[in-house]
C-alpha cells in the first residue's frame, strides 16, 4: 500500500456506538462512535496481554478490553488499568496506535502514512459526485491485491471477451489508443474500440486526434475509480485493501435523472444491481490472475492497449519511491 495517502476504509454506516473490528491496510484496526458521533480508531490488540479490543464494549466515550478491562481512549490511551484502582495513575506507555479518521462522502477515510498536522492533505473524490446525485452501494471481498482489482477496470482491452453477454457485446476488439491524461492524481483514459473489419490497424495513442469526443473512464490515487457514463450517470468503485491478498470493492451507481423520494432509490438500487452483474463477470477471471499483486516490472507482456495499467503503474512506483 502507497504511504501518505487517505484510504476509504469503511461506509460511514457500517461504524456503530459498538466497536467494530477490521483489517485494512495489513493492519488490525477497531473502530467505534464516542459519545458525540465522532469516529475513534486504534490498533486492535490491547497492550496489556494481545487480546482483540473489538471483542470489548464501549464505556461511556472509550472502549474496554474484554480481558481484563483496560480502558482506552480515541488516541490509544490507556486511561483505567482496573487491577490498579481507579485511584492509581496509568503510566504513558501503556497504550496502542492511534489513527486520524474522517469522515466524508459517505465513507469514512483513514489517513495511511505519517503523523498529521493542521495542514493535512483534502480527502481525495471525483468532484463531480460530491454532491446533486442519488447512490446506492454494494460491496464484497476480492481475494486479490488492490492492484489487480483496480487494473480490471482500467483494462479497456477486455470486454468483448469476459462480457460477451453484457457490456460487450458489438464484438469491438480493436482498440485504438487508449489515450491517456494525468492532472495531478488524476488520470483520465479515453477508449475507442471497434469491430475489426480485417483491414484497419489499431492507432497508437499520439496517432489520435479529438480524443476528448471518446469515452472516458477516471482513476484517482490511491484507489478510486469511475465509469463515466454520462453526465447524469456514474459507476463508482473504491478498492479497499485489507491485506496483500484481499480486497474489498463497495461498488456504487450514482445517477441524477430520477431524484424523486420513492422512484429514485429503487431504480438506483435496481441499476446498481445490473453492475454488480458484470463485476462478476470481472471476478470470475480476475481471481485466477497469478500473482495477486502487480508491480511495474514483471514477467507480463504488455500490448500498446494496456497503457492505463502501465501508466498506473508507473504512478505507483514513482509514489513508492517518494516514500524511501
Amino acid at each position: 500500500m502507497i504511504k501518505n495517502q487517505w484510504y476509504a476504509i469503511l461506509e460511514s454506516k457500517e461504524v456503530k456506538q459498538k466497536p467494530l473490528g477490521v483489517t485494512r491496510m495489513n493492519e488490525k484496526l477497531v473502530l467505534w462512535r464516542d459519545d458525540a458521533g465522532q469516529i475513534q480508531c486504534i490498533y486492535d490488540q490491547c497492550c496489556h496481554r494481545g487480546a482483540s479490543l473489538s471483542l470489548g464494549c464501549r464505556v461511556d466515550h472509550q472502549i474496554e478490553c474484554p480481558f481484563h478491562g483496560f480502558l482506552y481512549d480515541g488516541r490509544g490511551k490507556v486511561t483505567l488499568i482496573p487491577a490498579n484502582g481507579k485511584a492509581a495513575i496509568v503510566e504513558k506507555r501503556y497504550k496502542v496506535h492511534s489513527y486520524w479518521v474522517e469522515e466524508a462522502y459517505g465513507f469514512i477515510w483513514l489517513w495511511y502514512g505519517d503523523p498529521l498536522d493542521e495542514n493535512k492533505p483534502m480527502i481525495p473524490f471525483f468532484e463531480e459526485l460530491k454532491e446533486g446525485y442519488l447512490y446506492q452501494t454494494r460491496s464484497e471481498v476480492w481475494d486479490v491485491h488492490y492492484t489487480r482489482a483496480i487494473e480490471n477496470q482500467l483494462d479497456v482491452v477486455h470486454l468483448p471477451f469476459v462480457h460477451k453477454k453484457t457490456i460487450g457485446r458489438g464484438k469491438k476488439s480493436l482498440v485504438h489508443g487508449p489515450v491517456v491524461e494525468w492532472k495531478d492524481d488524476l488520470m483520465t483514459f479515453y477508449v475507442h474500440n471497434v469491430p475489426d473489419d480485417g483491414r484497419t490497424l489499431a492507432m497508437k495513442a499520439g496517432e489520435i486526434t479529438e480524443y476528448e469526443r471518446f469515452f472516458h473512464l477516471q482513476y484517482l490515487v490511491p484507489h478510486l475509480w469511475q465509469n463515466c457514463i454520462s453526465d447524469k450517470v456514474r459507476i463508482f468503485i473504491a478498492f479497499v485493501p485489507i491485506d496483500d491478498s484481499h480486497t474489498k470493492l463497495y461498488l456504487r451507481f450514482y445517477q441524477n435523472f430520477m431524484t424523486l423520494p420513492l422512484l429514485g432509490p429503487i431504480i438506483t438500487g435496481l441499476s446498481n444491481l445490473f453492475n454488480l452483474k458484470i463485476l462478476h463477470e470481472d471476478r470470475r477471471v480476475v481471481l485466477t490472475q497469478i500473482p495477486k499483486k502487480t508491480e511495474l516490472r514483471m514477467e507480463e507482456l504488455l500490448i500498446p492497449g494496456d497503457l492505463p495499467i502501465v501508466e498506473f503503474r508507473k504512478k505507483r512506483e514513482k509514489l513508492k519511491n517518494q516514500e524511501e
